[in-house]
């Protein structure tokens, strides 16, 4: 399956954007007060390239779950569900406002392999932010592609680990709305329930893979007292709305953890 699909690794798209006090604004009305504060009060808190030249499909352009129709940018693989694996952010220098923003994507890797629910295809895609030319930011996203309907982890008991900082975080169906407009996301999993819940397995609506990621992302820049130069990140199980979500970061290491205990994203950083 996956294989058929080769010939569009390499196959690329670049948009332009700007970094408006509107966007961030938004980011901040949506993810303060778990945000950090950099010293140059012209630099933008961390993660706020997720909601910078996203993909503007219109609406005869969307696939049956709410995203961009597949076979646009992404092949036409024929697995239903997609889901946000992970991925990696590296931070030359910060985003400010005002700035004029390029963004180019390609995809670079797709791969295939049998899971437990049945067959996956692992598709690879990298970004480069500049302005002027210059590079600002190379981010790598992995998603998965599937066919069966999801799961549900056994939670783990609820103690959490040592922590040099702990943020309890809301996880209401609100949060989710804005962050999806933050990053121009239609995927019906974040705010249609009887489509999570019917179509793709979930106990409920979830919360989106970068919103969990700008959470670690900012908690260790403030653990840090800088943006580290490398954020690694994996999401392991899905995280339901209304559950709440403890962040919680030790040294260079960071997890996210439902209010059941169980570990939803872990994250690595390199200072």
């Amino acid at each position: 399956m996956g294989e058929g699909f080769t010939d569009w690794i390499g196959r690329s798209v670049t948009r332009n954007d700007c970094v408006t006090p509107r966007l961030v604004a938004e980011y901040g009305a949506a993810l303060a007060p778990f945000l950090h504060r950099p010293t140059d009060e012209n630099a933008c808190a961390p993660g706020l390239h997720w909601g910078l030249a996203p993909a503007l499909p219109g609406m005869a352009e969307l696939g049956p779950d709410g995203a961009e129709a597949k076979g646009l940018f992404l092949p036409p693989i024929p697995l239903p569900q997609r889901m946000w694996a992970g991925g990696s952010v590296e931070t030359i220098a910060p985003f400010r406002l005002d700035m004029a923003v390029e963004r180019h994507s390609t995809l670079t890797d797709l791969r295939q392999r049998d899971g437990k629910s049945g067959p996956l295809c692992f598709v690879t895609v990298r970004h480069e932010f500049r302005n002027a030319g210059v590079l600002l930011l190379r981010e790598r996203q992995d998603l998965v592609f599937r066919g069966g309907k999801s799961s549900t982890p056994i939670p783990v008991p609820a103690k959490l680990p040592p922590a040099d900082l702990l943020w309890r975080v809301g996880t209401s169906a609100a949060l989710l709305f804005r962050f999806s407009a933050f990053t121009f996301n239609a995927h019906r999993i974040h705010y249609d329930l009887d489509f999570a819940r019917n179509e793709e397995g979930y106990e409920g609506i979830l919360v989106h893979g970068p919103l969990q990621a700008a959470l670690l992302l900012n908690q260790m820049a403030t653990v840090l007292g800088r943006v580290p130069a490398r954020f690694d990140y994996r999401c392991l199980a899905p995280l339901i709305a209304g559950r709440g979500a403890m962040v919680a970061t030790k040294g260079l290491a960071a997890t996210i953890r439902d209010g059941q205990g169980l570990v939803t994203c872990e994250a690595t950083a390199t200072p």
